[in-house]
């Protein structure tokens, strides 16, 4: 009989390796940014990120549920924030948004 696989917590835990399927172009793209070596880091850091936004949109739909809708004003200032954050001229040289590291 084999050992229960140990639970840890989204970003905690030993490396184990896994298989998946990834489009051509995503892979191209990530070792473009990182190269071979910082690929898998570069993907769980994404998982990562993906599942925060998981749990972000769930814990917003509660809120919601709670209280009701986020005011159009608040939805609107919100977006011109990240419209402006994103237009920064630090951001703007060389090709946009910088390339991510992983280490």
């Amino acid at each position: 009989m084999s050992m229960p696989e140990r639970e840890f917590a989204p970003g905690d835990g030993p490396a184990a390796k896994v298989s998946v399927s990834l489009r051509s172009g995503n892979i191209r793209a990530v070792k473009e940014r990182v190269g071979a070596r910082g690929f898998s880091a570069y993907v769980d850091s994404a998982i990562e990120r993906q599942i925060e936004r998981d749990l972000l949109e769930e814990a917003l739909q509660a809120n919601e549920a709670a209280a009701g809708p986020i005011p159009q004003e608040f939805r609107d200032e919100a977006a011109e924030l990240f419209r402006t954050v994103k237009s920064a001229p630090e951001l703007q040289e060389g090709d946009g948004w910088p390339a991510h590291r992983a280490e």
